[in-house]
């Protein structure tokens, strides 16, 4: 008896036992509800086969995806004061920005850095959503100039990557003070000669949409971005009217003359080489075409004798 239930009962019980599946192994699409497994969208580039819907990424997945091989150098960035504003609404601020490190693993919304994209060096910054709405911050705005001084200094195309819901309100003032403070150092870059270009991605708004985002010599979008300054639902409730189908997307802003391209995370990396190469004057590194090898001497002339 005892050996039923301690050897046999156990095992039945372990058979028919429902095993734990892992979280996020299947990821639902948000256009089309296909579930997708996490691989396919990963070897992707996180970009789902069948509707070609751009998931959101991480900054250090697209700086992955944008250079060569994957390797860069980020840039240090200057320390601000952390919650100068003493700021608290539901929680503190400074709780907020403890649990978006932990999180993300970044000190704040935007990381700088450069590398080789086909050959061309370029700067790069990248706004990470992940990180309290990839707000505008001081940090952020801090790290945004100095990758804009470095360009200037190594005299280095200058890519940003949008990804924002605006100004970070925890820093009032001091938040929207970087947007002339970003413009001021764009205006530098551009008397230098060299290209500002900017990529929108899904969602770029408010404060960023307002300044250094809508500044680019460039403007290019990814498929299917909101890109606006207010979102549409607070635009319908003020003017009390039904938007267009498709407003503040990407491929709408194109058909009105707002943005210059939509393109394709696969493509993003050769179409930017391109642009900066015309650009700068400076030639893309192509891929090496194979030849085949000559035909051996010997064996054309033993051919040639047997065609005779």
């Amino acid at each position: 008896m005892n050996w039923i239930n301690n050897v046999v009962r156990p095992k039945i019980q372990g058979f028919l036992q429902k095993r734990d599946t892992p979280e996020n192994l299947w990821i639902k699409c948000p256009e089309t509800g296909e579930m997708v497994f996490h691989r396919d969208l990963e070897q992707n580039q996180w970009v789902v086969p069948s509707s070609g819907h751009h998931m959101r990424i991480s900054s250090q997945r697209r700086l992955e995806f944008f250079f060569d091989g994957g390797v860069f150098e980020t840039i240090p960035t200057p320390e601000v004061s952390v919650d100068p504003l003493k700021f608290r609404d539901e929680r503190r601020y400074t709780d907020r920005l403890k649990d978006a490190k932990a999180k993300t693993g970044m000190d704040d919304a935007v990381i700088v850095a450069t590398g080789s994209v086909k050959g061309l060096q370029i700067t790069t910054a990248v706004q990470d959503f992940a990180f309290i709405g990839g707000s505008l911050g001081m940090a952020a705005g801090e790290a945004i100039i100095a990758g804009l001084d470095h360009a200037r200094k190594t005299g280095t195309p200058f890519v940003l990557f949008a990804a924002s819901g605006g100004a970070r309100m925890q820093e009032g003032i001091l938040s929207l003070m970087q947007m002339p403070r970003t413009t001021a150092a764009i205006r530098l870059l551009r008397e230098a000669g060299l290209p500002y270009i900017v990529v929108l991605t899904n969602p770029t708004t408010g404060g960023v949409t307002a300044s250094y985002a809508m500044l680019g010599d460039i403007h290019i979008a990814e498929p299917g971005a909101l890109i606006g300054f207010a979102g549409p639902r607070v635009i319908e409730q003020i003017i009390r009217e039904k938007l267009p189908e498709g407003f503040q997307r990407a491929e709408y802003l194109l058909d009105h003359g707002m943005i210059d391209m939509v393109v394709h995370r696969h493509e993003m990396p050769g179409t930017i080489a391109r642009i900066c190469s015309l650009l700068m004057s400076e030639p893309v590194k192509a891929k090496p075409v194979p030849v085949a090898p000559p035909e051996p001497a010997e064996e054309a002339e033993e051919t040639a004798d047997a065609d005779a």
